[in-house]
């Protein structure tokens, strides 16, 4: 297991926090990464892969106008299907992601290798999300590894964001 993947895993348990995937280009990637490490039920609640329209529509509630409006590859997808998954779960953390992964594009000109990717913490009653696009260069693996990997190592940057807003959880401890 590499030093990043140990420090958010270790940083998951520290803060109690149960992650649930939905995901659309990375396929279960992220899902799997996590469940590679002995006690991965510690920090894995379950994965969806949701990787057509009608996925993200049906079994996320992913608003059939969000995708009229923004793309399949938008951070706005991204945070529906985050969110949406929350809401099917008993996960505090919900991480998802939607893009391009190649070799070509995806007949909207967004190029290879763009992915959007969401985090979603609930805290309470409330949830906070986040998104991000970025641009992962390599052929299709590559770019699904690396957005896998990247996905993964942003949860505690972002759940520290959402305690610094303060909200009703306690002190996050830094990833060791």
């Amino acid at each position: 297991m590499n030093h990043n993947l140990k420090s958010v895993l270790d940083y998951l348990d520290e803060n109690s926090l149960k992650l649930v995937t939905a995901e659309s280009c990375t396929a279960g990637l992220i899902a799997s990464t996590l469940a590679e490490v002995p006690g991965s039920a510690k920090w894995l609640e379950c994965a969806f892969v949701t990787y057509s329209a009608n996925a993200k529509t049906g079994v996320l509630g992913v608003r059939q106008g969000t995708i009229d409006c923004y793309g399949l590859t938008s951070e706005e997808v991204a945070r529906e299907m985050a969110e949406g998954a929350l809401r099917l779960t008993s996960a505090n953390v919900a991480l998802s992601d939607t893009g391009v992964a190649g070799p070509g594009n995806a007949g909207d000109d967004i190029p290879p290798g763009t992915v959007c990717i969401a985090w979603s913490f609930q805290t309470g009653n409330q949830s906070h999300t986040f998104s991000e696009t970025r641009r992962f260069s390599g052929d299709r693996n590559q770019v699904r590894e690396a957005a896998s990997q990247y996905a993964i190592s942003r949860v505690w940057h972002y759940h520290i964001s959402v305690q610094q807003q303060g909200s009703d959880a306690g002190a996050p401890q830094l990833p060791g």
